[in-house]
């Protein structure tokens, strides 16, 4: 709607009754008219001019995050504790969960202590093996005992990479019943809760990383012989009432087995980013650019395949007949394409009570000087006077 401030509809009704006579009664009737005077400032209309108007391809997709991780249960034990929930900022290593860790300890504890005898084991090997190297310098031993001694302890040694080896898988197990934040995000979805049993590869929690969201789209394969990496893109995101903008950044090679649509990649370009991912977007990819007259969306009246707007000519209200062609991308705006000429006057936002042939003044706006504003007060003297009755 126009503002009340900026656009006064004065009503001027003079009715002459004059009871001189039958037929001159009949004419004063037939002269008596409604005259409406529409004052319009600046801000109330926009002249119509050519302007560049931006097309390409459709492309519908997805928001989502560069940055995600579905964290799963890597051993199979009880939920003993859940520490974050849903929406819970998070930094890296922070614990989300813990799992029932009793067995993994006992068998944790079991291999350190298998490590140490395996560890002394070869200890005791290689004196033994040291000694009857000296004596056989001095021929006291035989050979085949000198070799035995080798063995043993090559077998020592064997074994205690061994007992190492099932030493830091053990430790490994105990450090996976704690589920741990592996970047600085939020989390997006919690999965289980205390008492839960978690198998392995059940998943524990969602995780994800705000500040890397892009959009995720599809553009029809007969697209993609105009599309780039860096073309700039102007989408909307269901739940928000704004436009983005967005910079393509990559075009998958591979189309879509099943839909022949081809994924195309966008990062978000300034600090206008949503903080919600999954949310439904549409856009068009600006591939090309053309000169062409354009109108505001905000000023075209639909009825039913017709199309119309206010425009100001020589003084007077007309409803003007017009073809619109495409939409421009980044502002919203149309292409004109009959109807409309360099610099006719239409009005922004019309109302439902604009009457076609009304007289329209221009104003200066609200913030105008006195002077400038002065030569538009005559227009609604009579209208104030018709409705005062003064």
């Amino acid at each position: 709607m126009l503002r009340p401030s900026l656009l006064i509809l004065a009503l001027s009704l003079s009715l002459t009754a004059c009871q001189k006579g039958g037929k001159e009664s009949k004419t004063a009737s037939a002269s008596a008219s409604a005259q409406a005077t529409l004052q319009v400032t600046q801000e109330d209309y926009f002249v119509v001019e050519n302007n560049a108007l931006a097309s390409g391809p459709v492309i519908t997709g997805s928001i989502q995050p560069e940055r995600k991780a579905d964290l799963r249960a890597e051993v199979s034990a009880i939920v003993m504790q859940v520490l974050k929930e849903n929406g819970e900022a998070v930094r890296k290593g922070d614990l989300l969960a813990r799992l029932d860790d009793t067995s993994f300890r006992d068998q944790l504890g079991s291999s350190e202590q298998a490590a140490r005898a395996a560890q002394q084991t070869l200890d005791q090997a290689e004196r033994q093996l040291e000694r009857l190297k000296t004596l056989r310098a001095s021929g006291m031993t035989s050979m085949q005992a000198l070799e035995d001694a080798e063995i043993r302890r090559n077998n020592a040694q064997s074994e205690l990479v061994a007992a190492k080896a099932r030493n830091v898988a053990a430790r490994q197990q105990l450090q996976r019943t704690e589920i741990r934040a592996p970047f600085d995000g939020i989390v997006s979805e919690r999965k289980v809760s205390n008492g839960d049993t978690a198998q392995i590869g059940k998943e524990i929690m969602k995780v994800i990383d705000p500040s890397s969201l892009r959009f995720q789209g599809l553009v029809s394969a007969e697209s993609v012989s105009v599309l780039k990496a860096g073309q700039s893109v102007s989408f909307r995101i269901n739940g928000y009432d704004q436009q983005f903008i967005g910079k393509v950044r990559r075009v998958d090679p591979a189309a879509n087995a099943t839909t022949r649509q081809v994924e195309v990649l966008v990062d978000f370009v300034g600090s206008n980013q949503p903080r919600v991912s999954g949310l439904y977007a549409e856009g068009r990819i600006e591939a090309g650019s053309t000169q062409a007259l354009t109108v505001l969306s905000s000023a075209l009246i639909r009825d039913g395949d017709k199309t119309f707007v206010w425009a100001i000519q020589d003084g007077l209200l007309k409803r003007a007949a017009i073809i619109v062609g495409e939409r421009d991308v980044r502002r919203g705006d149309y292409a004109v394409a009959s109807g409309l000429k360099i610099g006719d006057k239409v009005l922004r936002q019309p109302m439902s009570t604009f009457k076609e042939g009304s007289k329209v003044v221009l104003t200066a706006s609200a913030g105008a000087a006195a002077p400038t504003a002065a030569p538009v007060v005559p227009a609604a003297a009579p209208a104030s006077t018709a409705v005062t009755g003064k």
